[in-house]
């Protein structure tokens, strides 16, 4: 299990931007970089950097700076992708498609083990190596399985009663990607908002300078 840290929220969504860069440094066979070369590289400062990394254990050596692979490896374990955990994909339509057989789910700290759908004329077709299964066998196949996460695919209509249900049956966390905020208690939530993203992308687009 990995050690738990205190971090703010912030520093915890800078945690994969570190880890793809790393992943990135070591492809390109660099042995040690700096806070200084990774704030360049990241548009942030030296002093952000080593603040972020040092919540969670991570601290450069003096005239050396970091190991690529050594700091790598303990992002790794941080964001606990050494261990990954089992989830479920709730909605097996068109963004359910792109979702489970796009995301390296495995790559990401996660291990997709169930997908379902309502939709009778998607029951029994595969998606991304899973049969679909009907969603009246959600509860006994948790109750087997204990899966920890789930990704909802749905109409944001029926998300939050979904959200609940999964709760209800043992799920510690939800990827959300139904175009509303969910509200649960006792499961951690992320939600995907991809209209955001595309409004960000518009606002900076119209002020650049």
């Amino acid at each position: 299990m990995a050690q738990k840290h205190e971090a703010s929220d912030s520093a915890v969504r800078r945690l994969p931007r570190y880890y793809r860069l790393l992943q990135e440094l070591e492809r390109n066979g660099q042995n040690h970089t700096s806070s200084r070369e990774l704030g360049k590289r990241l548009d942030m400062t030296p002093s952000q950097i080593r603040q972020d990394l040092s919540c969670f254990g991570c601290h450069g050596q003096q005239g050396c700076g970091y190991a690529v692979t050594e700091l790598r490896e303990n992002i790794e374990r941080v964001m606990g992708l050494e261990q990954p955990l089992s989830a479920i994909l709730i909605g097996a339509g068109s963004l359910g498609k792109v979702v489970s057989e796009n995301v390296h789910f495995e790559q990401r700290g996660f291990r997709l083990i169930g997908i379902f759908d309502i939709k009778p004329e998607l029951i029994g077709k595969t998606l991304a190596g899973l049969a679909i299964t009907p969603m009246h066998h959600l509860e006994s196949f948790c109750a087997a399985h204990h899966p920890a996460a789930a990704v909802l695919c749905l109409p944001k209509e029926s998300a939050q009663a979904e959200a609940e249900k999964l709760v209800a049956l043992g799920v510690r966390g939800i990827w959300n990607f139904s175009h509303c905020d969910i509200v649960v208690e006792q499961a951690e939530v992320v939600t995907v908002h991809l209209d955001d993203s595309l409004m960000t992308l518009s606002y900076k687009m119209h002020n650049q300078t």
